[in-house]
């Protein structure tokens, strides 16, 4: 049907309001949920998929959702990078940067870089007795090391967070903001000059990270800068994101914090149940391709969807608690980490860096660790703490 434009789904309508959606897409996303699983959203000009088994299912359908999106804000603004590819050209970009990501590389080089960067981190924090968990220790440390990661080690952290932030807005742009997109721009321009210097010095001396490898396997010069644009766009603000979120959360429940302090659950659990109560990558677009109906709903071809995980993390259908932290909560069908081919490819560097770096390293350092005034959140795409203020 139409909807005074393209063509659309016929799926129910759903309206939000796109401020307090920003403020707390939660609310919104259980009515859908209870009553339009399947919904369009004039606001977001987009069909949304909001229970965890059909987001499950219908992700590995690419031929009807389809992440190749030539007209996508993420395509249009950092280039065609292997998420907006399916099929054999998608998995021939993953085989290429496998050797930066793969669970051995992670193990046997980046944790001990993520451990060494997240010591000076602390040491440099722990002379203030209090910080903004954000901006002072999960964004350094998440910016040490994608710097690593990606071989971009002459940016500055402060630099990574910006850009980041910049392209991660602009993918997000759907209200169509010039400002937004303008400062966009600007951030792609900095990685490229930042790759721009880089690369004689990788050429000359290679090595495991993500421009480095890519070069070495032959990739086009566009491919390599648009999946580096892609790591640090997913590989900056959602660890940083998810540090500074799991801690909040572990310090808000003082039997977890117990529980954790005494090893009687693992980091990395908490870091994951988080994962799931407050995805930091609440959704993921796609293309229709074809013409096709899932649980009642008819897609047209070029349908925009999005797939919300955020949601499918906590489908009541799914999960005994779904709207609490809970280090108990059996969270073997969260999607986090996405559910597909398109499975995050920096998984394993994530749960590294957080689970067995960046958590157990911050209490272990500061046992008084407490919060020291309300946190503040924001985001239904990307979610995540806007500030977290503790003391030890």
């Amino acid at each position: 049907m139409t909807r005074g434009g393209p063509i659309l789904s016929d799926a129910p309508e759903f309206n939000i309001d796109p401020a307090g959606f920003w403020a707390d897409p939660y609310p919104d996303l259980k009515r859908m949920r209870a009553e339009a699983p399947i919904a369009y959203v004039p606001q977001l000009g987009a069909t949304l998929i909001t229970r965890r088994d059909d987001i499950f299912e219908q992700e590995k359908r690419i031929e009807v959702f389809s992440s190749d999106q030539p007209q996508g804000l993420m395509t249009v603004l950092m280039g065609q990078n292997m998420m907006r590819k399916d099929g054999e050209a998608h998995m021939a970009e993953r085989k290429a940067i496998f050797p930066t990501v793969s669970p051995r590389t992670v193990k046997q080089v980046w944790t001990a870089q993520f451990r060494a960067a997240t010591e000076r981190v602390l040491d440099g924090l722990a002379p203030r007795g209090r910080c903004d968990l954000v901006r002072d220790y999960a964004m350094p440390v998440s910016a040490e090391a994608l710097k690593a990661i990606t071989g971009l080690t002459n940016m500055a952290a402060a630099e990574m967070d910006r850009v980041s932030q910049g392209m991660i807005d602009g993918c997000a742009n759907y209200a169509g903001d010039p400002g937004v997109e303008a400062r966009c721009h600007d951030c792609t321009a900095s990685i490229d000059a930042h790759i721009d210097a880089m690369i004689p010095v990788l050429d000359a001396a290679p090595d495991h990270s993500l421009l480095s490898v890519q070069r070495r396997a032959g990739l086009s010069d566009a491919q390599t800068r648009a999946n580096i644009k892609l790591a640090i766009s997913g590989g900056q603000n959602e660890p940083r994101d998810a540090i500074a979120g799991a801690a909040w959360a572990v310090l808000s429940h003082p039997a977890a914090l117990a529980r954790l302090r005494a090893g009687e659950v693992p980091w990395q659990h908490a870091f994951e149940e988080y994962a799931r109560w407050i995805s930091p990558i609440g959704m993921s677009p796609r293309r229709v391709a074809r013409r096709d109906t899932v649980q009642g709903v008819t897609f047209e071809p070029e349908d925009r969807v999005f797939l919300m995980f955020g949601s499918g993390n906590r489908d009541e259908r799914v999960f005994a608690h779904p709207d609490r932290f809970d280090l108990d909560q059996d969270i073997a069908a969260a999607i986090s980490f996405g559910a597909g081919p398109h499975f995050c490819a920096g998984a394993w560097a994530s749960r590294a860096l957080i689970g067995e770096v960046a958590l157990p390293m911050l209490f272990a350092r500061f046992p008084r660790l407490a919060l020291d005034g309300a946190a503040r959140f924001g985001g239904w795409a990307f979610r995540g703490p806007l500030s977290v203020p503790v003391r030890w």
